[in-house]
């Protein structure tokens, strides 16, 4: 029986998991992939859905008990953190504002509730991402919380950084951004296995990226070839073979860091 694995169609998760997905690591077991974003997987991952799946690190409190964290596969890395958009003009002031924002569980909200301690905004709206910069455009929303791709296509919707989270962290914190990690469920999958696999699948990438070209941009959600290029090369990176100690650390300070501010439930560190 096949394992089951939920990913994101976005081109860092398709590149990643291309040679796994598509039968080419012959150590590998049978894996049956379902397409969600991140939001999704989040709360499917909490009712023990799926054997691997990726999710956000603000997720990990929920999900610990019977998953895994696995040293690879997931985005983790400097100069990625999520931007808080607004509308040329908008005098920066959130505090009687309606932000909306990619999910609850999400790290980028997470980084954005640490953020705004201080200055909070009057109203939350969860709407799906595609649908954030429209509405801030628009009107719609006064701000916005934005992830991946729009990084580099948000001033094409006449939008500006209000902030950018990835930059605060880094400055605040000396660490990487912690966004998505990669699970699997105990009992399901062997996780030093299933490690093993995905940095085997992440090593054929880099090794021939030409192979998961067709994969990658079939599922870009028409994001133009020259985006998906700064996607991969953003957000594919040294953490994405191996956390190691700094991104394990990374992911311990924003757990702490969340959980002694009452926005998450504490977990045990990450490094023991």
């Amino acid at each position: 029986m096949a394992l089951s694995l939920a990913v994101s169609p976005c081109p860092n998760d398709t590149f990643v998991f291309h040679a796994l997905v598509h039968g080419l690591i012959p150590a590998a077991e049978t894996v049956d992939l379902t397409f969600a974003d991140v939001d999704v997987t989040n709360t499917a991952a909490e009712r023990g859905e799926f054997d691997l799946v990726k999710v956000s690190y603000a997720a990990l409190p929920w999900l610990l008990g019977d998953y895994e964290l696995l040293p690879c596969g997931g985005a983790l890395g400097r100069g990625c953190g999520p931007l808080v958009l607004t509308r040329e003009g908008h005098d920066g002031d959130l505090s009687g504002a309606t932000v909306a924002v990619p999910g609850d569980r999400t790290t980028a909200y997470l980084l954005f509730r640490l953020w705004s301690q201080d200055n909070p905004p009057a109203r939350i709206e969860v709407v799906p991402f595609h649908q954030i910069m429209p509405g801030v455009a628009d009107g719609t929303f006064d701000a916005g919380l934005v992830i991946h791709e729009a990084r580099f296509t948000y001033p094409r919707f006449g939008l500006t950084a209000l902030a950018d989270l990835g930059e605060w962290w880094e400055s605040d914190t000396g660490l990487p951004i912690p966004l998505g990690a990669i699970l699997a469920r105990k009992g399901a999958v062997d996780p030093q296995e299933a490690a093993e696999w995905i940095r085997t699948s992440v090593s054929m990438a880099w090794a021939d990226p030409d192979a998961s070209r067709e994969f990658v941009l079939a599922n870009a959600q028409e994001m133009e070839p020259d985006v998906v290029k700064q996607h991969i090369e953003l957000y594919v990176n040294e953490f994405t073979l191996d956390l190691g100690k700094e991104g394990l650390a990374a992911a311990d300070a924003l757990l702490g860091r969340a959980a002694a501010a009452g926005l998450t439930p504490p977990v045990p560190s990450l490094l023991t």
